[in-house]
């Protein structure tokens, strides 16, 4: 069971429970471990993510940076707002072509109009993988 802050919106908790915390993390088996604007954590089996040469996709790093980012970020934001993504980079540092991976964001930048969080993505070992770092926008939700 996901952790989740006790003054999280119900809005965005029905939403995170409805969706499984999005279709695409879904798709990718992603697993949400720990939810909070300050300290996300979720983790993602390699197998099924794997480029074409057998090692996990660069994109599926970003996907669960972004994943991770983009909660943390809506959970900042609060009742009647949204966050949308307006920048993210990924640097990688190692591959992996087995085992599981496991991401943890840490907000940098927690305002008003923006959000941005650093996310670490490791393998079982500890082995830092890549890092991805996001910034959100938080505007009112409309209508």
């Amino acid at each position: 069971m996901v952790k989740l802050p006790d003054d999280l919106d119900p809005e965005l908790y029905a939403r995170i429970v409805d969706t499984g915390g999005g279709e695409l993390t879904v798709k990718m088996g992603v697993e949400y471990l720990e939810l909070s604007a300050e300290h996300s954590v979720a983790r993602m089996p390699v197998e099924g993510n794997r480029q074409v040469v057998g090692i996990l996709h660069g994109g599926a790093h970003v996907v669960l940076g972004e994943s991770l980012g983009s909660i943390s970020s809506a959970i900042h934001a609060g009742p009647g707002r949204i966050a949308m993504g307006i920048e993210i980079n990924a640097t990688h540092s190692r591959s992996i072509s087995e085992g599981w991976v496991t991401a943890t964001c840490d907000a940098l930048v927690l305002g008003r109009t923006l959000a941005t969080h650093e996310i670490v993505i490791r393998d079982d070992e500890g082995r830092r993988l890549s890092t991805v770092r996001m910034t959100n926008i938080l505007r009112d939700r409309q209508g």
